[in-house]
């Protein structure tokens, strides 16, 4: 019934999660566990030392702690917190479904995926990514599937309207706030506009 259930779960099992780890999440994020605190989704707004733009996902059950542990990063490392639409304007949210293929069959599936109703197609590095409306995601992720396509992950994401350059030395800066995003066990995903 919960659609993006079914894709967190999918993406556990393509990851080769054991079914009693999956159970066991399912159950924390409803609050059948852990005394009851219910993990919810939130996102963090935030510009980086050189002005990227970021959107922070996270799943948490403490949004306090959370954005205190956020700010502390940020604030270290130059960046700043800022308050919600500060940044999210300049993203557009779409469904991406990420599909295996090598080179010989990106013309074909790419064909594939317009037919299915896809709103725009990119590839690099083996992966060929469709861009779907969310109200046309399920379905197109089922037709691809039923064509035979290898889905590697699907879901929403949010894309930047404009992207910008750094340069080297603010480029090694930017992953250093980076990896200690990827450090705190609160964040889900980042989105830029590099």
């Amino acid at each position: 019934m919960n659609f993006q259930l079914r894709l967190a779960i999918d993406r556990a099992r393509l990851e080769n999660m054991p079914k009693e780890n999956i159970e066991r999440a399912v159950k924390r994020g409803t609050g059948e566990l852990k005394d009851g605190a219910e993990i919810e989704e939130v996102i963090y707004e935030a510009y980086s030392a050189d002005n990227v733009a970021m959107l922070i996902k996270t799943a948490t059950d403490n949004k306090n702690r959370t954005f205190s542990e956020l700010r502390t990063i940020f604030n270290r490392l130059g960046g700043k917190m800022v308050p919600s639409g500060s940044v999210g304007f300049l993203f557009r949210q779409v469904d991406a479904i990420n599909i295996t293929a090598s080179e010989k069959d990106i013309s074909d599936f790419e064909m594939e995926a317009i037919e299915a109703g896809a709103l725009d197609i990119s590839h690099q590095e083996g992966v060929m990514t469709v861009f779907t409306k969310t109200e046309n995601f399920q379905a197109i992720k089922e037709n691809l599937e039923k064509k035979g396509m290898k889905i590697e992950s699907a879901g929403l994401i949010y894309l930047p309207l404009q992207k910008i350059d750094l340069n080297q030395n603010s480029r090694l800066n930017y992953e250093k706030l980076l990896e200690a995003l990827d450090d705190q066990d609160d964040v889900d995903e980042v989105y830029d506009n590099l």
